[in-house]
């Protein structure tokens, strides 16, 4: 079982309330230049889940090819905001078998991968910043990071 964790990209500045905040021209980009990279992933999620707010959907529209209804469910939640706490995702993702992708906030999805990897959410198993991917995988003995993709690494690679 896979788990695929997206911070939403870059929002605008603080001009309405956070739920309503839209992504910067910044934070699109960069999300667009993840979705490109992920979709030759083939994340095959059989559910798709984000928080709800502006930048998630926007998110969730860039990466669509991951969201399609013929791959799975696409549901808005809450609890994936920044100060919700991971208990009830703890048990719920629990219960999943199947590829899935949360679209959420920090700090709440750097806790909710401490949590999962190493049974604590302090310090940090994962540096998130707007626009990161991880990905965990669910095997017997508990979860592990498969891998991470920040926006600087993005950056790096459009130099070669």
């Amino acid at each position: 079982m896979k788990l695929y964790l997206i911070q939403t990209g870059d929002a605008v500045a603080r001009q309405t309330t956070d739920f309503e905040r839209p992504l910067s021209d910044q934070g699109r980009l960069n999300m667009e230049k993840l979705a490109s990279l992920l979709s030759r992933v083939h994340l095959d999620a059989t559910r798709v889940i984000h928080s709800g707010n502006t930048r998630a959907r926007q998110t969730l529209e860039i990466f669509q090819w991951a969201a399609t209804p013929e791959r799975g469910r696409i549901e808005a939640r809450e609890g994936l905001g920044p100060e919700d706490p991971v208990e009830p995702w703890l048990q719920e993702i629990s219960g999943w078998e199947q590829p899935a992708v949360l679209v959420g906030h920090q700090p709440f999805l750097g806790k909710l991968v401490s949590r999962l990897v190493a049974g604590r959410e302090e310090p940090p198993v994962v540096a998130f910043c707007p626009g990161t991917a991880v990905c965990l995988t669910k095997a017997e003995d508990g979860w592990s990071l498969c891998w991470m993709v920040p926006p600087e690494l993005m950056k790096a690679m459009a130099r070669y």
